[in-house]
This record gives structure tokens, sequence and C-alpha cells, in this order.
């Protein structure tokens, strides 16, 4: 008879949000699939647990998922946990569960904190529907490329973020949702937990002064009915450029970036600019 697999929810920065039944699980189960080990071990240690475990990550999950699958149908029970939070969101634990699945083993909750819902809760946001957009990708035309095609959406959108790519996110995210308004969440459950809310102007302004720490959820108003039937005008476009070169883009550069976007011609676009 095959184990079972338990997607387990670890803290997000608190260890009383750890729960009782999530501390039982790995007592019980023969071992932890883990996306750190490292990060892992601590929790393990705060609650005097010793349990072997197997490391599970985005760059190791192709060789690592056959051995994992064959001990679980072997009749081992395993633990799946990332290093923060609920596995399978944004997270490399989507592809065991699946393969668990499709091999007819038994996958069970136990339910934790989630950054996602937790900021949710706080931001003050309309959250009645949403979109979880997870984090944009470091690569520019890639970015850009996702922000393009949500930037039409109706319902609120979540987005994960790293400190250190927070300025530019929100840069972007200016030139392609206009000023609408946000809420940034950062260090949920944790001493400084802190939201902070406002228009995407407003935050970029605020983080000139304050360099950003600790890991961001970003909430974000989705589109208007107007701005989702409003046709780019030239002057639309132009503003646009503007706001490229305000932020330090050269003139030719952003009058071309948004010659793309919006399908004027770059000579249209810096003919208005460079007059101002």
């Amino acid at each position: 008879m095959s184990g079972k697999l338990y997607v387990v929810g670890t803290p997000i920065g608190n260890l009383g949000d750890f729960s009782p039944r999530a501390v039982k699980t790995f007592e019980e189960v023969d071992f932890i699939a883990a996306e750190d080990t490292r990060v892992t071990v601590k929790l393990l240690n705060h609650f005097e647990i010793k349990k072997p475990m197997v490391s599970y990550y985005e760059h190791n999950k192709a060789q690592k998922s056959s051995h994992i699958i064959s001990r679980i149908l072997d009749g081992e029970d395993c633990a799946l946990v990332t290093d923060a939070g609920m596995p399978a969101i944004s997270d490399p634990g989507t592809d065991l569960v699946a393969l668990c699945h499709e091999h007819g083993i038994d996958v069970v909750s136990v339910p934790g904190p989630s950054a996602i819902i937790t900021a949710a809760a706080i931001s003050g946001m309309d959250v009645g529907r949403f979109t979880f957009e997870g984090f944009l990708t470091g690569n520019k035309p890639k970015r850009r490329e996702h922000l393009e095609e949500v930037k039409d959406e109706r319902r609120t959108m979540f987005f994960y973020e790293a400190p250190h790519k927070l300025a530019a996110t929100l840069r972007d995210m200016l030139e392609f949702f206009g000023d609408r308004k946000i809420a940034l969440c950062r260090e949920l459950t944790k001493i400084h937990e802190e939201v902070l809310r406002g228009t995407i102007s407003e935050m970029i302004e605020y983080y000139k002064e304050k360099s950003p720490k600790g890991e961001y959820v970003l909430i974000i108003e989705g589109a208007s009915e107007e701005e989702t039937t409003e046709e780019i005008t030239l002057e639309k476009a132009c503003e646009m450029a503007e706001k490229l070169i305000s932020d330090g883009k050269k003139a030719s550069d952003a009058c071309k970036e948004i010659a793309k976007l919006t399908g004027f011609a770059k000579s249209e676009i810096y003919n208005v600019v460079s007059k101002k």
C-alpha cells in the first residue's frame, strides 16, 4: 500500500503560526521534501523534531521527483514544504503534487499561512475578485510583456516582489497601469509588518527616500471600465514617453519604446515631446 503526500503550510515569519496539526504531521511522516533543508531544519529544531529530509527545489525537481514518488509508492509518507507559506503556490511543489495525482497517490492538505491571503485580509483593498500574478521575471522584455497582457484586467491584481526589484517594478507598473491605487504589504507576520497604501506614483516617490526591505506583496486595483475602453491618443502616448524620460531614459529610447506599445510613429511622439 502506497504512502501519502502531505502538503504542509509553514510560517511566513512567525513560528507561532505553525499549527499543532502541522507539528503532528512532521512527527508522523517518514521524510520531508523541503525547498531548502537549511531553512526547514530550523523549524524542526524549534519544535524538537528529527526527521530525514530530501532537497526538492526548482533546479533539481526533475531528478528528485522520481525518487520521492518511488519512496511514497513503497509505502512511505512524505511532507512537502516550501521555505515559507503554502507549497505549490509560485513553487515547484506544483509538479510533485501533479505527479502524485498521476500515480494515484493520495495528496493531503495541512493548511497554513499564505502571503496572498494574509495580505488581502489587511490591505483594505477590494479583494472580492482578484487574480494572482506571482513574481514578475527579471527579464525586462518578458516582464513588460506580462504587464501588457494584464493592463486591462478588471480584477484586483496580486504580485510578489523582492526588495531589490521593487523600484523598477513600480516604474513599469506606472507606465502600463497608470497611477492606480496600490497597497504594499511587507514583512507579513513579522515584527516590522507594514501596509503602505496610496497610488503607484506616491510609492515611487516614497522609495526614492527609503530603501525597500523584506519580501513584498503588491496589491493593485484593476482597470476601470473607462480604462479598458479608452483609445490611446497621441497625447496619451506622449505622456507615457515623458514618464519614462523623467525616470532617466533617453528621449529617443523612450519614444521608440512607447511607439511599439501604442502604434504611433516614433517621430510623431518625439516631435511633441522634444518641444516641451
